[in-house]
């Protein structure tokens, strides 16, 4: 593996960690105040999304404009001053969409810098690394904001704005300094245009939409978890929430490592299968009242979302790199599954405002899910069977 990448797995570690954090940090704050109603923290979640549908026109062309070590740490700057700002007591939702300006900023340098620092043969196993390290920093970053948030908030808090400046640093160090090509024209313009020409392909669409059916459910999903738990397995710390979460991100870890071996790009029609197969375990989790049963069911659905996103996330990167750009691409594919992310989380905080039924709900996003994917494949072509990276296959 290219050295430098050890850097950049080291600077998405630390942020990944104290992204998750700080979100299990803030529904502590929440859940420890008095008269929320259940809309609260689905909103909590849509709030830090808005700045990547916002500002999807600009980040990519920023990210691509700019060596991108520098683009990761002014992100992280940005989610250490929203840190801080929940350090202050400013309102959750205000604080909370800063850290995801910072987020916004940082994921087209962060997923933009791979096809810039290996050849397309290793960027399947590349981004299994990256998302290999993301889940890692989920599994360790989820349990540990919310137990010590439990013990202090304010610690938790002071714990967060050192990670994000430790991993502003080390971005600092990475010596990688090609900019993909300086920003010209009207951003918006150029983003409308660019994303026509992401999208002409049936095997881009399907990447991109994939990407944001999976992040959707995904997220829904998370806060969803929050009022499942305490309705059927009578589970009410967040500290024993955040531990069902945790085997959802075994299960995408393991996923990650399956891929290479299992759908490896030129075999990318299989990723459907995953995707049904997670949304059939989602409606079955629904209707389960064991907790070893439900973190059974968890693992699984993660097993299957990882062997889903890993591979389509791979195919997008290396198809913007050919195209429009990395960076831009990746901008693009944020503004499609956070707008996803954005209108479930919104569907869900009115679901739960009105007060429907936790499993009811959990049961159509499974559901959903199966629907989406089969709208999202409709037109996917044919596997090649060609394998770049095998050169017997060529022969």
């Amino acid at each position: 593996m290219n050295p430098v990448l050890y850097r950049v797995l080291a600077t998405q570690f630390l942020t990944a960690f104290a992204d998750n954090a700080v979100l299990f940090t803030a529904i502590t704050m929440v859940m420890q105040q008095t008269a929320v109603g259940g809309w609260y923290v689905p909103a909590l979640q849509a709030s830090f999304l808005v700045a990547f549908v916002l500002c999807a026109p600009w980040v990519g062309r920023y990210a691509d404009a700019r060596p991108k070590p520098r683009v990761l740490f002014g992100a992280n700057i940005i989610k250490a001053m929203g840190a801080g700002l929940l350090l202050l007591h400013v309102e959750p939702l205000i604080a909370y969409a800063l850290i995801g300006l910072g987020a916004a900023a940082y994921s087209p340098a962060k997923y933009g810098i791979l096809p810039e620092l290996v050849d397309e043969h290793s960027l399947v196993k590349a981004n299994g690394w990256i998302e290999g390290s993301t889940i890692l920093a989920i599994l360790s970053g989820t349990l540990a904001g919310a137990a010590l948030a439990n013990y202090s908030v304010m610690l938790a808090l002071a714990l967060i704005i050192a990670l994000y400046i430790a991993s502003a640093l080390i971005a600092l160090t990475i010596r990688h300094q090609l900019i993909a090509g300086p920003a010209a024209g009207r951003a918006l313009r150029n983003f409308v245009s660019q994303m026509r020409g992401l999208l002409a392909t049936p095997r881009a669409r399907f990447s991109t939409l994939g990407v944001s059916l999976f992040w959707a459910a995904a997220t829904v999903l998370r806060v969803l978890l929050v009022a499942w738990a305490p309705a059927v397995l009578l589970i009410h710390s967040t500290t024993d929430i955040a531990m069902l979460t945790l085997f959802v991100a075994i299960g995408i870890a393991a996923g990650s490592v399956l891929v290479p071996r299992l759908i490896p790009m030129a075999y990318l029609r299989r990723a459907r299968m995953a995707a049904y197969a997670m949304g059939a375990v989602i409606a079955i989790l629904a209707t389960l009242d064991s907790l070893w049963a439900a973190r059974i069911a968890l693992f699984l659905a993660g097993l299957c979302g990882g062997l889903f996103v890993v591979p389509i996330n791979a195919a997008l990167q290396e198809i913007g790199h050919k195209t429009i750009g990395s960076g831009g691409a990746v901008a693009i594919q944020n503004f499609f599954e956070n707008l996803a992310m954005l209108l479930a989380s919104g569907m869900y905080a009115l679901i739960a405002g009105a007060g429907v039924d936790p499993v009811a709900t959990m049961i159509w996003l499974g559901v959903l899910v199966i629907i989406a994917t089969v709208l999202v494949s409709w037109h996917l072509p044919r596997d090649t069977g060609v394998l770049l990276e095998a050169p017997r296959d060529k022969e």
